[in-house]
């Protein structure tokens, strides 16, 4: 048996006001199951198909029946109605209900169509039991929209901006606003206009100078004559209604600021100027000039810019735009020369920063004259270089003109020099024409000497009232010379005797005060030697043990080259198979003990020696002063001057021209850059190094009162011997061989025959030793 749900709506009438009216309800029987129905609801599926509930929202009869529902099928029992779904038992809840037995669908609450728009409900018909008797119906409700919202601006007050001169027509900004009412209804048109207009400053402008497109709310200008210089802005009020300008209104406003354009060049005013400007000064102020624009203050139209165009060509002025007032700044940057120019003409233009408008009147660009003139004052003598720089060899003869024409003064006034510092006093300076000259050679071992630089200060100052002074740095460069002569040492050591054997000889070196290049190397050229600093002493010949004093002569490397001799005291001595002195020789000629004991124990024996011939020449005078004669005896003397014996090596065997040249080949020095001779018999090496080449002193020739006093007489001419430059130097043993004058003993010729040297027997002297040998040969009758 087929069944249907009868749903009578509640018709519904909406008034031109747009208020819903309530008319009389005509309820209407729905069939569902039939195939087709009179009453306009069509049959889907077995489902029907019903339209749309509408309610008005905000109506004020609650609870108000919206629809009933029933269902067709006979039932012997009771047909119980329920509804499900939101605004029934989900959120929100309690909007809707349903009566159970008659079926009527009610609002129970006025609804607002901005929060819910329609509903979709579930409708069912059971038994009492609960069982479903129909399908379950679907509901839907649209509530319908009232125009109560009023439209909104998106801002209570609106910026814009336009340019100046705009012509009719350009856009300046657009306004929006909204309004919540249904989209799809003239609820929510909206219409906007332009209700006021008001000039800023206030009167300026009393025309519509702006419209509004009343559908898009854009702002457009109207009307010409937007000038900056005449109004700032204008503040207008807008209006925005909905229902197509009919409904609800609200209100706001909007700015809308003049921009300036770049229509006024800025003028100069006045347009001459006169300042002045002291000599020799620099980076300072003489002047401001003024130029006025009727732009916008603080921006690029209204900023300027000044150029000097003509009168500067040296470049001595500069000027810039004081950035607070738009001023020209003028200033002298390079210092000004009364005696070269006492006027100076200046040209100036003035721009803005931003170029100008197309819109700004042809004119030409603004310019003024300013004269400035230079005030003349007592300048300070200057320096042609500061600082004063000069290259000098440090041996630089004294009085050597170092430099000249220094300084000058710009007022022609005259000057006086001096050396404000000059720590070595090395230099002077001649006080009127600045000429400076060596004092004395420079030294560029001197602490005020840094890396070859010596530092000094010259003052010149002016004559003329207040006496200005200006100083300058006179730097000197030393140059290097050669000017110390190279130094030998060791001056004494000791070789082997052999001359067969590989020994390690005497090495010798030197040392030169002088910096490279004058000094090191020392070109050698043998093996065995250092090529650049030393060499080593070799006899070339067996020796006898004893004593050499040998010559070197040593050569630097300077430019020119300078050479000094040296005596180095040798003590030969017979060497073990390891090379070294054997120690019974060592321990009297060895290089530890030296030759100042050598020289201790000559000097000791020559004074024993000296004793024993006095003694002796006393005693044999007074037994036989009647045989003597003046001027004979075993040791002849020509006059009374100085006899010396120049006997160097008291063991060396025989004697005369032939041995002098076999003894300068005795020894071997291992580099040829070193001259080295044995001192000949009777030939005094002379002392080449001494500085100073001062002739010999006088020695002591007064005789000793007393025997006592020989002792005296020695320590007078070792002194003597010290500052001598003409003998060996350092510390060489030195023989005395002056026996006095007018000795009580006489004349040692006494020690012979009184009549005559061939009456003398001087066979004796043979048992005397081998130190008497030479003497004894000479007096040899054979």
């Amino acid at each position: 048996q087929s069944s249907k749900i009868t749903v009578i709506f509640g018709l519904l009438s909406v008034g031109s006001s747009g208020q819903a009216g309530r008319e009389d309800l005509n309820p209407a029987v729905l069939y569902p199951w039939r195939q087709r129905s009179s009453g306009g609801l069509s049959r889907v599926k077995r489902d029907w198909i019903i339209p749309p509930i509408r309610v008005l929202e905000n109506s004020k009869q609650v609870p108000e029946n919206l629809v009933q529902i029933k269902s067709d099928k006979i039932f012997t029992g009771e047909v119980i109605y329920k509804l499900e779904g939101p605004g029934v038992d989900q959120d929100p809840k309690n909007l809707f209900e349903i009566d159970d037995k008659t079926g009527w669908i009610r609002s129970m609450i006025p609804l607002d169509r901005e929060k819910y728009r329609s509903f979709t409900l579930k409708a069912f018909a059971l038994s009492p039991s609960g069982e479903r008797l129909e399908n379950p119906s679907t509901i839907e409700i649209v509530v319908l929209d009232q125009n109560d919202n009023r439209p909104n601006f998106s801002q209570k007050e609106f910026a814009g901006s336009v340019y100046e001169f705009s012509v009719p027509g350009t856009s300046v900004m657009s306004v929006t606003a909204t309004d919540a009412d249904d989209p799809t209804t003239d609820n929510a048109i909206l219409s906007y206009s332009i209700i006021g207009q008001e000039s800023i400053p206030p009167l300026r402008i009393n025309k519509t100078m702006f419209g509004i497109n009343n559908e898009t709310g854009a702002i457009y200008t109207r009307d010409v004559g937007l000038d900056w210089e005449v109004v700032k802005g204008f503040r207008l009020i807008l209006q925005v209604a909905d229902m197509s300008g009919m409904g609800l209104t609200s209100f706001a406003n909007a700015v809308i600021h003049v921009i300036d354009i770049n229509n006024n060049p800025p003028r100069f005013s006045p347009y001459l100027y006169t300042m002045s400007a002291v000599e020799n000064k620099v980076d300072f102020v003489i002047g401001w000039v003024n130029a006025t624009d009727n732009d916008e203050p603080g921006t690029g139209n209204w900023e300027t810019k000044y150029t000097i165009a003509k009168g500067n060509p040296s470049r001595n002025f500069a000027i810039r735009t004081d950035p607070v007032t738009n001023e020209g700044i003028l200033s002298v940057v390079k210092a000004l020369d009364y005696e070269s120019q006492e006027v100076y003409t200046l040209t100036l233009t003035v721009e803005n920063v931003n170029p100008l408008s197309i819109k700004a009147p042809k004119n030409p660009v603004s310019s003024a004259t300013v004269v400035v003139t230079v005030v003349n004052e007592n300048e300070a003598p200057r320096f042609i270089k500061d600082p004063i720089e000069i290259l000098v060899p440090e041996s630089v003869v004294p009085g050597t003109v170092l430099a000249s024409n220094i300084a000058y003064d710009p007022d022609n006034a005259k000057l006086k020099y001096d050396i404000l510092r000059d720590p070595e006093g090395w230099l002077i300076i001649n006080h009127e024409t600045g000429e400076i000259a060596a004092r004395k050679p420079f030294n560029v071992r001197s602490p005020h000497v840094k890396n070859n630089i010596y530092n000094a200060v010259i003052r010149v100052t002016d004559t003329d009232a207040g006496g200005i002074s200006t100083t300058a740095s006179l730097v000197i460069t030393l140059r290097e010379t050669n000017d110390f002569f190279p130094q030998l040492f060791p001056l004494m050591g000791t070789v082997c005797s052999e001359s067969g054997r590989k020994t390690s000889g005497l090495f010798l070196t030197a040392v030169d005060e002088d910096l490279p290049p004058h000094a090191e190397p020392f070109t050698f050229h043998l093996q065995d030697i250092n090529v650049s600093t030393h060499a080593v002493l070799r006899p070339l010949v067996e020796l006898e043990t004893g004593e050499y004093a040998v010559t070197v002569l040593v050569t630097d490397s300077g430019t020119p080259s300078l050479s000094a001799y040296a005596q180095v005291n040798v003590t030969v001595c017979p060497c073990g198979k390891d090379g070294e002195c054997k120690a019974e020789a060592a321990a009297i000629f060895g290089t530890r003990v030296g030759v100042s004991f050598i020289a201790l124990l000559v000097i000791m024996a020559s004074i024993a020696l000296l004793l024993l011939l006095l003694l002796l020449a006393v005693a044999v005078g007074n037994c036989r002063r009647h045989h003597m004669k003046k001027g004979e005896g075993l040791l002849v003397g020509d006059s009374d001057e100085d006899i010396r014996d120049n006997v160097l090596n008291y063991d060396e065997q025989g004697g005369g021209e032939e041995d002098e040249v076999r003894h300068y080949n005795m020894l071997q020095l291992a580099e040829p850059s070193y001259l080295v001779t044995i001192s000949p018999l009777g030939k005094q090496p002379l002392r080449k190094d001494y500085p100073d080449n001062l002739p010999s002193p006088s020695y002591p020739r007064k005789p000793p009162a007393d025997p006592t006093d020989i002792e005296d007489f020695i320590n007078d001419g070792l002194e003597a011997a010290d500052h001598d430059p003409n003998i060996p130097p350092y510390d060489t043993a030195l023989i005395y061989d002056y026996e006095g004058d007018g000795s009580l003993a006489g004349s040692l010729s006494s020690i012979a025959s009184a009549s005559s040297d061939g009456d003398q027997d001087y066979d004796y002297l043979n048992d005397w030793g081998p130190r008497f040998k030479k003497l004894a040969n000479m007096y040899d009758p054979r």
